[in-house]
């Protein structure tokens, strides 16, 4: 389980990010300490799009399950949306693609436990293969509410 969290964090995405011509890009720690070609998140204006995101860090091991896998995709995709300064409830659409449809419902046991109220748009998509083994890649967007006081 130690092994887990510790890997659980090295995935997480830090405040290593740039912004530049009015976007800000933010980049999680596995791809910073890689120097890999993309942002874990890109915000522009109001919105957050979010990158393809997996649970499995190419130098440490597979996630034991499904859930476990899943829980710690939503909690990166949670850390790129706090890190943008929005909440998961500011997520209007998601996509899942996963490398085995009969981990669907593994998947959404974890998933609506970070969600309060309504859920985003959603496509689960089945796939032959997921990057370094993986069993799940979700992405999405994000739009900022507005408080009631800025209507």
């Amino acid at each position: 389980m130690k092994a887990f969290c510790v890997l659980a964090l090295a995935l997480l995405p830090t405040t290593a990010w740039s912004q530049q011509s009015g976007r800000l890009h933010l980049k999680s720690a596995l791809a910073h300490e890689q120097n890999l070609p993309f942002s874990s998140g890109v915000v522009a204006g109001d919105v957050l799009y979010i990158a393809g995101t997996t649970g499995v860090n190419p130098k440490a091991a597979r996630p034991t399950s499904a859930a476990a896998e899943a829980r710690i995709v939503m909690d990166q995709i949670e850390q790129v949306v706090e890190e943008a300064g929005m909440t998961m409830d500011d997520i209007v659409s998601v996509q899942v693609f996963c490398s085995n449809l009969a981990d669907y419902d593994a998947f959404n046991g974890v998933y609506r436990t970070y969600f309060h109220g309504a859920y985003p748009a959603r496509a689960f998509v089945g796939v032959n293969k997921l990057l370094f083994g993986a069993r799940y890649e979700v992405m999405g967007i994000a739009v900022r509410r507005r408080h009631e006081s800025n209507r």
